[in-house]
């Protein structure tokens, strides 16, 4: 995907997920990988799956947090271009659909449309392929 916003920041390329290449369902991972957003993405997806809601939410609450301190510790400024066209960017993009998906699910429909929001100014070509 391509950014043309001149005024806007460079777009931002994390680093590679703590949780990379690990079973992110795996118990273990979440606890020795707690700053890791596809972890916790990767969670809330099997609770949402499994039918609880509840649990489901508070996963993707927390990817959603340890998404904003990932993007901030490498120079995100509150906005701009994430591109998920970049492997490591996705487990943040991904948290941040699945906030949108549980706040859905539960009837926060204020905070899916500011979820679904950043995620369109992050990356406009991911809201359909992470929130379908």
């Amino acid at each position: 995907m391509k950014f043309d916003d001149m005024l806007a920041p460079t777009p931002v390329h994390l680093p590679e997920d703590p949780a990379q290449g690990m079973d992110l369902l795996d118990r273990d991972t979440a606890l020795t990988n707690p700053e890791s957003p596809a972890v916790w993405a990767a969670r809330a997806a099997a609770e949402l799956k499994d039918g609880d809601v509840l649990v489901a939410y508070a996963y993707a609450r927390t990817g959603y947090h340890r998404s904003l301190d990932r993007l901030r510790a490498n120079g995100w400024k509150g906005w701009g271009p994430v591109p998920a066209s970049h492997t490591p960017n996705l487990g943040v993009l991904r948290a941040i659909a699945l906030l949108a998906l549980t706040s859905k699910a539960i009837g926060d429909t204020d905070e899916y449309d500011r979820c679904r929001q950043m995620l369109s100014d992050a990356d406009p070509g991911s809201v359909d392929k992470l929130l379908g």
